[in-house]
């Protein structure tokens, strides 16, 4: 398959993450309206590291990005699965349509810089951290400007970084795992992967 053929959208890669995206956006939903609130009382004596569990809003760019391995494929993930949880019933409102465009952006940034062509854990959590950067980042300006400054500015976006490269990273390389053994991705960019890696594996015999 050329490399031109490899990067371009077939509509099975559609089907499937917009899948991903409204899976996504029922887990955002129920964040947004329940999670993230007990989590923001746990933390309201130091609400600096609130962004620790922000990674859970990074999942969709990430894995949708990892699974399609398409350009646009992780801005695309993120973004539909922030309007439709926009849709099913936010606090957050129109807010949440420029977060998903922002942390869609800073997971393809890194998709991008290896050319949709490294596909390793190195590369999920990169992506992970780099959301986690545009995430808290822009938070501290969209939501926190004049609330933290100096150090706890800092720490609330290294926090941001830590829990994308976990909860986004690492979470969305672990999940991919877990469904090309199944063969469920056969037919994705992801799933034929794996099925290059055990044709070309030596037979057992030989």
């Amino acid at each position: 398959m050329s490399k031109k053929a490899a990067l371009t959208w077939r509509v099975n890669d559609i089907v499937v993450a917009s899948v991903l995206a409204v899976a996504c956006a029922v887990l955002f939903w129920a964040w947004n309206n329940g999670g993230y609130n007990m989590a923001q009382t746990a933390l309201a004596l130091a609400p600096e590291y609130a962004s620790l569990v922000g990674g859970t809003w990074l999942i969709a760019g990430v894995l949708g990005g990892y699974i399609i391995r398409k350009p646009g494929a992780a801005l695309y993930t993120e973004l539909l699965a922030a309007v439709i949880s926009m849709l099913l019933g936010s606090s957050y409102s129109v807010a949440i349509i420029i977060s998903g465009i922002i942390q869609g952006l800073g997971t393809e940034l890194v998709f991008l810089l290896f050319a949709y062509r490294v596909w390793n854990l190195g590369t999920a959590l990169l992506a992970g951290a780099s959301a986690g950067a545009f995430m808290s980042i822009s938070e501290l300006f969209i939501y926190y400007a004049g609330v933290f400054e100096g150090s706890k500015a800092v720490t609330y976006a290294v926090c941001g970084i830590i829990s994308g490269t976990l909860l986004a990273g690492l979470v969305s390389w672990l999940l991919t795992r877990a469904l090309v053994t199944t063969g469920v991705l056969d037919s994705l960019a992801a799933g034929r992967s794996r099925s290059r890696g055990r044709s070309t594996s030596p037979s057992p015999r030989s």
